[in-house]
């Protein structure tokens, strides 16, 4: 299975679009949505075309492959503007044979994480800075942001084949990492 993971796409149409054509570039099988779907927040600018309904409206066409979880950005009111589950804090996924969570990052990150057992693999969003690691025998992947990036540039991620990767809209590698648990016990 193939999965496109971004975060904070702050309402940004123009981004909304290179999302959805790097879903379909990347023949991506599901998308990933790591909160902070719709609206900038207080600490952020308005992104480059700002229209939360017109994201909104853009990504019902592919609700029947969106899993998301929920930013500190986004809100009641969003879920149902979106049509697709925004309440978790965190997700459980078993993809490719190994544990995902997934959390925006704001509640549950890096040093703090879900209850789990075992190795994972920890995504989350929130920082808007691409990142690909080991840390204490679990992996951890930041896909960056889709539209207000920290440094470098735009960006998302691809899981596939236990392998994390993190490109920009131009297909530029900008960091990775094979996930191999065996290798940390």
């Amino acid at each position: 299975m193939k999965v496109l993971v971004a975060s904070d796409i702050h309402g940004s149409v123009k981004y909304t679009k290179k999302l959805i054509e790097a879903f379909h570039q990347e023949e991506a099988d599901q998308i990933l949505l790591l909160g902070d779907v719709l609206y900038h927040g207080p600490r952020n600018a308005l992104p480059e075309e700002y229209n939360p309904l017109e994201v909104a409206e853009l990504l019902q066409e592919y609700i029947d492959c969106i899993w998301a979880v929920r930013g500190n950005c986004d809100s009641e009111v969003d879920e149902m503007v979106l049509g697709f589950d925004l309440s978790a804090d965190y997700r459980l996924f078993h993809i490719d044979g190994m544990d995902v969570i997934a959390s925006h990052g704001h509640i549950y990150h890096p040093d703090h994480l879900p209850k789990h057992r075992g190795g994972i693999l920890f995504l989350f969003g929130h920082i808007h800075i691409p990142l690909a690691e080991k840390r204490e025998g679990n992996y951890i992947g930041n896909p960056g942001s889709v539209s207000l990036p920290k440094g470098k540039t735009n960006s998302y991620g691809i899981l596939e084949n236990k392998m994390w990767i993190v490109k920009d809209f131009e297909g530029n590698i900008l960091d990775s990492i094979k996930i191999d648990f065996e290798s940390l016990f």
